[in-house]
């Protein structure tokens, strides 16, 4: 049993240190670099792809809504027209990138709040999934695991990845509990080993309403920004290995 495990990095500035991130790295199949919008910039994603493709792991654009004060976690009345422009901008930027330094971009994953507006507005998912098909119809597009975004990137002749969160609790409707709420995110290590084990084996998540949802784990998402993001990598990477799950790129 295989699984792709992702993170989201270069999701600072580069008059900062970059922090954990390189460290991470050596736990984590594919990458997903912040393109300038929410988080990044110019020397950051710059070092970041290096970095990246210096350890042989998979890199991708982390497109999201031009909101660094909130970190692109705050819903934006975007058109489907404005977030084509914002996605296919910020690919090219990171691909510039990724071309400079010799390597191939993999993937795109859209992030915070962008992410799961597509993940429920069609129009929005197609303006998404269009955009990056446009840019290179090579590109994997990563989206939450049985959303509106993954069958618009089907539609449209991308191969998508399904994506499965670590830390996120559920709601019955297979959305993630949004930020706002008490319970979004999981803070015990067993528990969050309990629901990634049964997501990549079982393919079932339990919801906070307590009943079992379907769902289709390709890669499993852990957050690089949080004070314990490398404690946390490398406990996701032990464990799932003593499971019998192989870490492995798409």
């Amino acid at each position: 049993m295989k699984i792709d495990l992702n993170c989201d990095l270069g999701e600072s500035f580069g008059a900062y240190k970059i922090g954990s991130d390189e460290q991470i790295l050596d736990y984590v199949t594919s990458v997903n670099i912040a393109c300038g919008f929410h988080a990044g910039d110019p020397p950051t994603m710059r070092k970041t792809v290096k970095l990246a493709l210096e350890k042989g792991v998979k890199v991708g654009a982390h497109p999201g809504l031009p909101d660094l004060q909130g970190f692109g976690r705050r819903e934006m009345a975007v058109t489907p027209d404005e977030a084509y422009e914002f996605v296919v901008y910020q690919i090219g930027a990171l691909s510039a990138f990724v071309k400079a330094e010799g390597g191939i971009l993999r993937h795109v994953k859209p992030h915070g709040a962008l992410y799961n507006m597509a993940a429920k507005n069609e129009q929005l998912a197609g303006a998404i999934a269009e955009a990056i098909y446009h840019v290179d119809p090579a590109l994997i597009l990563y989206g939450l695991s049985n959303s509106v975004l993954i069958r618009a990137g089907e539609s449209i002749g991308l191969t998508t990845a399904n994506e499965v969160f670590a830390d996120r609790t559920y709601q019955s409707d297979c959305t993630l509990t949004p930020r706002t709420q008490p319970e979004a995110l999981l803070i015990e290590q067993e528990a969050v080993l309990k629901q990634v084990v049964r997501m990549v084996k079982e393919q079932k998540v339990c919801c906070l309403q307590g009943t079992d949802v379907e769902i289709k784990a390709d890669t499993i998402c852990i957050h690089g920004d949080g004070p314990h993001a490398l404690e946390f990598a490398r406990f996701i990477t032990d464990s799932l290995q003593k499971e019998g799950i192989e870490i492995t790129p798409l």
